[in-house]
């Protein structure tokens, strides 16, 4: 992977990540379109570029995370990420191995944009505009709606915030809660893939920050693409609460639907 492959993922990623769009698939799609070869650093390097999206939340939402006093905020976040930390364990490994090729993931994102075309409809008349006004149970609930994302293609993003709304959140306080929900489920990811999960080599299992500081063009590619993945994402979070207030869901319905059969007609 170059250096210009790398900045290129490391924007989709940004880009995508709090989208309900799957950023998974368009890193693995954008991967397939340069010919990118899925070693072992390239999976790492996709999974571990979630830290600079990580510290975009933090720093648009900085004052509800050094809220202190509002410590009823950290335990629903805890509570809400416990499903996919325990899931996420037992069947991640194995879902991506069946489900990580182009082919599933562009019928995942079809039928999720369809989906999206109609969420509005589904749930109406929210009574929740504010995350202090979600319970535990409700967080939890979300948490395990989170999980559909377990599957690539189905996005994250998109399952947290249908999970919102169907505990009558706003889409706006669905959203919100959404990227809350992101920095524990994402950092837990990283932190896996960096610093436990051992990757094999041909040279033998390595750990991802062995990886990483194996040679200097590797160490690059991880600061650059997270920092990139960092500025990217502050733009699309800020973007993102806007077109979702005046336009729904509908245009990532049909942009979801217009790349998956897209793919799906190329790789055919």
């Amino acid at each position: 992977m170059s250096i210009f492959e790398a900045i290129v993922i490391a924007i989709i990623e940004g880009l995508t990540e709090f989208l309900p769009i799957s950023s998974t698939a368009h890193m693995i799609f954008t991967s397939t379109f340069f010919g990118i070869e899925q070693d072992e650093f390239v999976k790492m390097y996709q999974v571990s570029i979630q830290f600079g999206a990580i510290l975009a939340v933090v720093a648009v939402y900085w004052r509800k995370f050094i809220d202190f006093k509002n410590f009823s905020f950290y335990i629903k976040l805890a509570c809400a990420v416990m499903p996919a930390l325990v899931l996420g364990y037992l069947f991640d490994d194995k879902i991506e191995a069946v489900l990580e090729k182009p082919i599933p993931i562009a019928i995942a994102m079809v039928l999720g944009g369809v989906v999206l075309l109609f969420i509005d409809k589904f749930f109406q008349n929210p009574t929740i505009n504010d995350e202090k006004n979600i319970t535990i149970p409700k967080a939890v609930t979300i948490g395990f709606w989170q999980c559909l994302a377990m599957m690539p293609g189905v996005s994250r993003a998109a399952a947290s915030i249908i999970g919102g709304m169907q505990q009558k959140l706003t889409r706006k306080a669905a959203a919100e809660f959404s990227f809350f929900l992101a920095v524990p489920t994402m950092l837990a990811v990283t932190a896996y893939s960096v610093f436990l999960k051992h990757w094999h080599l041909a040279s033998g299992d390595q750990k991802g920050y062995e990886m990483i500081m194996a040679n200097s063009q590797n160490t690059t590619l991880f600061f650059t693409g997270n920092a990139i993945a960092f500025v990217v994402a502050l733009l699309a979070i800020k973007g993102f609460i806007g077109i979702l207030n005046k336009h729904g869901f509908k245009l990532f319905g049909w942009y979801r639907i217009i790349i998956g059969l897209a793919i799906l007609f190329f790789l055919r």
